[in-house]
């Protein structure tokens, strides 16, 4: 099970996890949680439905792997794909956010839990995590912003260009944001074959 999510009886599917890989995972989430930024909170007093007809941004975001994470609904080909790309925008990106967030402070908790779980045991902070299916929905979403965010930051394009990264030096400063890419795959792989029928 080491490395790799296998599926519980019941649904959900469950990974060994040492407490490296549990502190690589919950500080990538973190850092993914600090990049999309907090949700914004109903302000006391104010009716909390206006919260559902808040408007949200109608430009993409200027960093490149919030691009990545909120692209455009459509090309920028003509002004009218524009509009209707920056209109699309305004009506969902503040739901997709809270979605991501939601996804990534669940991965977080989870993680917490196996921490907690695990030194009250007197054991380190990994063991075998558990997840309903729901949270392992969670966590594949994350996953995959997590591996699509690295992939920005490594000028990923292509998979041709994944092939490369298999090459790298050990020297090359790249080199741990690549490992971590690899292994987010590996992870996000296992999980999608646990979920599928």
């Amino acid at each position: 099970m080491a490395g790799r999510f296998e599926a519980l009886p019941g649904g959900g599917a469950a990974v060994a996890l040492d407490e490296v890989e549990v502190s690589i995972l919950r500080s990538l989430a973190v850092q993914l949680l600090e990049l999309i930024g907090p949700g914004d909170e109903p302000v006391a007093g104010e009716d909390p439905l206006a919260a559902l007809f808040a408007e949200g941004p109608s430009e993409p975001p200027s960093d490149p792997a919030l691009r990545r994470l909120f692209p455009d609904a459509y090309g920028d080909d003509t002004d009218e794909l524009r509009q209707a790309a920056a209109d699309f925008r305004r009506f969902t990106e503040n739901d997709l956010r809270a979605r991501k967030r939601g996804d990534a402070l669940a991965m977080v908790r989870s993680l917490d839990s196996l921490s907690s779980d695990s030194a009250a045991a007197g054991e380190g902070g990994g063991g075998i995590l558990k997840l309903t299916p729901d949270e392992s929905r969670a966590w594949l979403g994350t996953l995959n912003d997590l591996r699509l965010t690295i992939a920005t930051r490594l000028e990923v394009t292509e998979d041709d260009e994944s092939e490369q990264l298999y090459r790298l030096p050990d020297e090359d400063p790249r080199k741990p944001m690549v490992m971590a890419y690899l292994w987010l795959g590996g992870l996000q792989e296992t999980l999608v074959e646990t979920l599928m029928p």
